[in-house]
C-alpha cells in the first residue's frame, strides 16, 4: 500500500477509493457520528436505538472482488467483540483480504478484537493497514463524547500491538477533543508507521443539550475557533506523519492552495 498523491476530496475519500460495511447501527454510540445523524434525519433510527446493531445480511453473503485502490472497512459502525457482530464483521474481512483488496481497517480499538484479527489474517498484513481512532488521552472526555468505545489505555495497548507485530499503524485523531492535542501526537506518533490524521468535528449536536452536558459543547467549539485552530495548524505541521482533515483545511481556507494530501 504504496504512498499516493491526492487532491483534497471530502469524507471517507480523503481515506480511500471505497468503503465497506456490514452493520447498521454502531455500539460505541459516539455523540458526534454522522452516521447516527443521517440515521435519525432519515428515520432509520433514533438516539435510543442506534446503539442497537442489526447485521446486514446481504453485506455479508456478498462476493467480494477485487477494487481498484484502498478499501475501508468500516466506515460507519466498529468492529465488535460481541460474537455474531464479530463473526460478521470477521466474514467481510476475510472475503475483501481473499478478493486481493488492499484494505485500511478503521476502528476504536477494542484489544480483543485486534489481535483476533491479527491470529486469523496476519498473512495479509502486507495490504492491511489499521488506522485507529485515539480522539484523546484524557478519559473523561473519551467517555462523555464516545460512551462506549474503549478508554485511552486500551486504545494505546492496541496500537502498540498492532505496531510490534509488524502492520502498518496509522491514527486517526478526529475529531480531537483535547483544545490542545500536541501530547496526544507525541504519545502515538512513535507507533504510526504512516500518517496520522488531525480533524475537527464536523457536526456538534444544539439540539436536547442539556445544561449539564452545555460545558462540554462549549469547550468543543473552543476547540474549532478559527484562530485557535490556525495556531495549531502552525505549531503540528513540523511533525512528518501529520495530515490534516478536509475539516481543518477547508476552515483555514487552504481548500484551494494546491496543496497536495498524501495519505498512506
Amino acid at each position: 500500500m504504496g504512498s499516493r498523491n491526492r487532491r483534497i476530496t471530502s469524507g471517507t475519500r480523503e481515506w480511500a477509493d471505497h468503503n465497506v460495511n456490514c452493520l447498521r447501527g454502531c455500539y460505541n454510540n459516539c455523540r458526534y457520528c454522522y452516521a447516527k445523524m443521517m440515521a435519525e434525519r432519515f428515520g432509520r433510527s433514533t438516539d435510543k436505538t442506534w446503539a442497537h446493531m442489526a447485521i446486514r445480511h446481504d453485506a455479508v453473503k456478498k462476493n467480494y472482488r477485487k477494487l481498484s485502490g484502498r478499501v475501508m472497512f468500516p466506515s460507519s459502525h466498529d468492529i465488535f467483540d460481541f460474537p455474531h457482530i464479530k463473526d460478521a464483521c470477521f466474514a467481510v474481512l476475510s472475503k475483501l483480504l481473499v478478493a486481493g483488496n488492499d484494505l485500511l481497517v478503521t476502528t476504536k480499538p477494542r484489544f480483543s478484537v485486534v489481535r483476533e484479527i491479527d491470529c486469523l489474517f496476519s498473512d495479509y498484513k502486507k495490504r492491511l493497514q489499521f488506522r485507529f481512532t485515539i480522539t484523546s488521552n484524557d478519559d473523561r472526555l473519551l467517555s462523555f463524547w464516545e460512551p462506549n468505545a474503549p478508554g485511552f489505555s486500551e486504545r494505546m495497548k492496541s496500537l502498540k500491538y498492532a505496531f510490534s507485530n509488524g502492520y502498518k499503524t496509522s491514527v486517526s485523531v478526529e475529531p480531537f477533543l483535547d483544545y490542545d492535542p500536541e501530547s496526544l501526537v507525541r504519545t502515538v506518533e512513535p507507533y504510526c508507521t504512516e500518517s496520522l490524521w488531525i480533524g475537527k468535528m464536523n457536526y456538534i449536536p444544539r439540539n436536547k443539550v442539556t445544561r449539564n452536558d452545555s460545558s462540554f459543547y462549549d469547550a468543543i467549539r473552543n476547540n474549532y475557533e478559527s484562530n485557535h485552530l490556525k495556531e495549531l495548524y502552525d505549531g503540528l505541521k513540523r511533525f512528518p506523519k501529520i495530515r490534516f482533515k478536509d475539516s481543518i483545511r477547508i476552515k483555514l481556507g487552504l481548500e484551494d492552495s494546491g496543496i497536495l494530501q498524501r495519505d498512506r
